[in-house]
């Protein structure tokens, strides 16, 4: 998903234990390369979260951004659910 240069991912959060940074998953669905089955495929990127706002099971929408460090080059941009974990 890209408006203008900018990539955009939906994932879930899967950890913030680290200060200002979260990691989320986001899942692609792929066919398999010899048989052609439908296969779920899950990749985790380390997200900027300035707020310290997400909280793990919230669904965020990530964005591309310059590297702010040696893992993160993507940042929040918008948290789309809420988990309802209290």
């Amino acid at each position: 998903m890209t408006e203008g240069r900018r990539q955009y991912k939906v994932g879930r959060v899967v950890s913030n234990k680290m200060n200002k940074t979260v990691v989320v998953a986001v899942d692609y669905l792929r066919p398999h390369p010899l048989y052609r089955k439908i296969m779920r495929t899950t990749k985790k990127f380390h997200a900027h979260d300035e707020q310290n706002s997400c909280r793990v099971g919230d669904v965020v929408r990530i964005g591309e951004t310059k590297p702010i460090s040696k893992t993160k080059c993507w940042e929040v941009v918008e948290v789309v659910t809420q988990s309802q974990e209290d």
